[in-house]
């Protein structure tokens, strides 16, 4: 147990350096990070595939399925809508909704794997929920405040919110599919997965990679692809966050999924949030607002106390 929270811990310091790329590529179109990030994790996938090829041979044809469907929900659409949302809206609020995803994932595995690992009850979770969405709604309200209240704004902050709900969903989908498949291999490496996860992503990210510069607009609006107007800060951005929290990330993460209950990890991923909000005021610079500090304490008071829940046994 100690050790699977020390892994999802790692996993989500890791996976807080995701949040900070789009801040500081603002002019970069979110598919391009999206695409960006995962091609580099698929290239950073390729050799160590040479060091895992033992256990990679032992993959059969429904496990590479398994692999690029995670690939496609997980990585490329995932971090589509995360990097649009936090363009759109900043990072706190998206962080906060991503922040969510503990009780929301805890909450489809209650549904789904209460037979596997126990049903967690449901009038324990109702505080948890509410204290949750009072800490988003303090968070949305502090930073709808620093923008200004012109309908401009609203409607920014609106479409970076439904963005953020979308990046949720496929948040709430990846661990929980990735975990079954781990559960279901209790003998099979988590780096060797992590690593066919990135194998599987590489032609996807590519693909997309080329439809994006060759629909790209061209003339007075054009873009300069392929690595855009800062080549070398967004090459080593891509680099760095493929290697850290791409690879390094899910190795750390699958290795806390094979430890955990799926409801249990699903609360683990507060780690993530409070790692991104803390690197995203890191880069502006000051310290939250008094009523973004309320909402973040709020978050984390609603993760904790989910977390003491524990799975009740169905008969």
């Amino acid at each position: 147990m100690l050790n699977g929270i020390l892994y999802a811990l790692a996993a989500g310091l890791m996976w807080g350096l995701v949040f900070v790329a789009p801040l500081l590529l603002p002019g970069y179109p979110a598919a391009l990070l999206s695409v960006g990030r995962y091609l580099a994790f698929g290239l950073i996938a390729l050799p160590l595939a040479w060091l895992d090829r033992a256990a990679l041979a032992r993959l059969g044809r429904a496990d590479w399925i398994e692999a690029l469907k995670l690939a496609a929900v997980g990585n490329l659409l995932y971090y589509l809508c995360l990097a649009g949302a936090i363009q759109l809206a900043g990072a706190p609020l998206p962080t906060m909704v991503i922040g969510t995803l503990p009780v929301v994932i805890a909450i489809s595995a209650n549904l789904r794997d209460a037979r596997r690992d126990g049903r967690l009850p449901w009038r324990r979770l109702a505080p948890s929920l509410a204290l949750i969405a009072a800490g988003v709604a303090c968070v949305d309200r502090s930073e709808l405040t620093a923008l200004g209240d012109t309908a401009a704004d609203l409607h920014r902050l609106a479409r970076g919110f439904l963005l953020a709900c979308a990046a949720v969903a496929c948040w709430t989908w990846y661990p929980l599919r990735n975990a079954d498949w781990l559960r279901r291999h209790p003998g099979r490496s988590p780096r060797a997965w992590a690593t066919a996860q990135g194998v599987a992503t590489l032609p996807l990210a590519a693909t997309g990679y080329l439809l994006l510069w060759w629909f790209a607009p061209t003339g007075a609006h054009a873009f300069a692809l392929p690595l855009g107007p800062q080549p070398l800060r967004f090459a080593a951005l891509m680099a760095a966050i493929g290697l850290f929290a791409s690879w390094l990330g899910t190795a750390c993460w699958n290795a806390a999924s094979q430890r955990l209950p799926s409801a249990l990890a699903g609360q683990l991923i507060v780690f993530e949030t409070l790692a991104a909000l803390g690197y995203a005021y890191a880069l502006r610079g000051h310290a939250p607002a008094p009523l973004a500090l309320l909402g973040i304490a709020l978050l984390v008071t609603g993760v904790a106390r989910a977390a003491r829940v524990r799975p009740v046994p169905l008969a």
